[in-house]
């Protein structure tokens, strides 16, 4: 296993933060949108679902090597169009040029445009984890999207622990794999605790009334306040944001007078399908290369436990690119931002290739 950092050097950062930033000026092609339904399809707990709709959205030309893109938990798959992602990796002469590369990007099931609980079944719709995304995803683009194989798969935060699945499950389907802010080891520590309160602070609200309520509970609101501040967006960062009580206030304020549009069953199910994920024991299945990237502040996978260097010394061809913390890191929310691994996302890229070529 290689691992290696981001370290400040004489003209290397201004690299990092000029270059893509110039590269940005060409603007991204247009995103090709639709929806992929399965007539059919059975959850791990055996429960059927007729119809299952996933959203989709594609860059660049079907005819191309494709790369998957796996989104955040409760994040819709358009995120890769924000310019500090798509903005710094998709266009001409960036690591996933899309005029290269044919990029995917889905909905997973219970999240933006795909089917989800407060479609209509509410708390009745079937229990899902991460295992029933995956196949999900999976069917989209080799039965919806004809896509046999695909270049890349990376993926962040939730979407980082479905690449180690992704990579286990189908290992000769990738080239590379880059799971970012995430670990492949078991849902646990601080990490699951604070989940499973955000589960149980709707569930135990009178409000909630079992998922049968009429306008979104109160509790759904600080629920999603409260996770976002203690488990994303970085000590330094906060600190220079809210370096007094009443600029943290205003944080808070902000926050809770925030327009809601999330949906309290919804949101119930996205967490709870972490409850089971464990891609550990199938590490010694990955066959494809890896670049594990993490921030040094990420508060959800800390980087003093050591899982996840003890984790990559399973898989054959693993490194790790550990982002320093910084006044520009943002905890758990720095890998949304490409410009601190765009130069070793183009290695890797060279890398999978020459790997690939001599297979």
């Amino acid at each position: 296993m290689q691992h290696f950092t981001v370290r400040p050097a004489p003209g290397w950062l201004f690299a990092l933060s000029c270059v893509p930033s110039m590269l940005f000026a060409a603007p991204l092609p247009s995103a090709t949108e639709g929806d992929w339904v399965a007539p059919e399809f059975t959850f791990h707990t055996g429960e059927k679902l007729t119809n299952l709709k996933l959203h989709y959205l594609t860059l660049g030309d079907p005819a191309h090597p494709a790369v998957l893109y796996l989104h955040g938990t409760y994040r819709p798959g358009s995120d890769v169009l924000g310019k500090d992602f798509g903005g710094e990796l998709f266009g001409p002469g960036q690591p996933l040029d899309a005029s290269k590369y044919y990029i995917i990007s889905t909905d997973g099931i219970g999240v933006g445009q795909s089917t989800k609980p407060s479609d209509g079944l509410r708390a009745t719709f079937p229990a899902y984890n991460y295992a029933d995304m995956v196949q999900a995803q999976y069917r989209l683009v080799t039965e919806g999207l004809g896509v046999k194989h695909l270049r890349l798969v990376i993926g962040n935060s939730m979407g980082g622990m479905q690449t180690w699945m992704w990579g286990q499950t189908w290992p000769q389907m990738m080239d590379g794999l880059v799971p970012m802010a995430s670990q492949p080891t078991q849902m646990s520590s601080r990490n699951w605790m604070m989940r499973r309160l955000l589960v149980e602070s709707i569930r135990q609200d009178p409000a909630w009334n079992s998922g049968n309520y009429t306008q979104q509970p109160p509790s759904l609101r600080l629920a999603n306040a409260l996770f976002s501040v203690g488990t994303s967006g970085g000590t330094l960062a906060y600190q220079a944001a809210a370096p007094s009580r009443a600029l943290a206030d205003k944080l808070v304020d902000e926050r809770l007078n925030a327009a809601q549009t999330a949906d309290a069953n919804d949101f119930i199910y996205q967490w709870q399908s972490s409850a089971d994920y464990n891609a550990a024991p199938g590490l010694g299945n990955i066959q494809a290369p890896v670049l594990a990237i993490n921030s040094a502040d990420d508060e959800r996978n800390p980087t003093e436990t050591g899982t996840l260097e003890a984790s990559l010394k399973h898989i054959k061809d693993a490194r790790l690119l550990l982002i320093p913390v910084s006044a520009e890191t943002r905890g758990h929310g720095t890998t949304a931002m490409a410009k601190f691994y765009t130069r070793e996302l183009a290695a890797f890229m060279q890398h999978t290739e020459q790997v690939r070529q001599a297979r």
